[in-house]
């Protein structure tokens, strides 16, 4: 599954799982970020059906 990782203003890792609907953690480093949205995304996936994901094409960067 894709994993968009940000910083955001405070120096935390924001990651997103743009597959999931509100599938969001974050973390102090990109290990524990990466571990917490594992958690998420488990959680997000007993809740939602393969064929109600979100259609991801790709990232671009501009």
């Amino acid at each position: 599954m894709p994993i968009l990782v940000e910083i955001d203003e405070d120096g935390l890792y924001k990651v997103s799982c743009p597959l999931l609907e509100g599938c969001h953690s974050w973390g102090e480093t990109v290990d524990e970020a990466m571990k917490n949205i594992s958690e998420v995304i488990e959680m997000c996936l007993e809740k939602t059906k393969i064929e109600d994901l979100n259609t991801f094409v790709d990232f671009r960067e501009l």
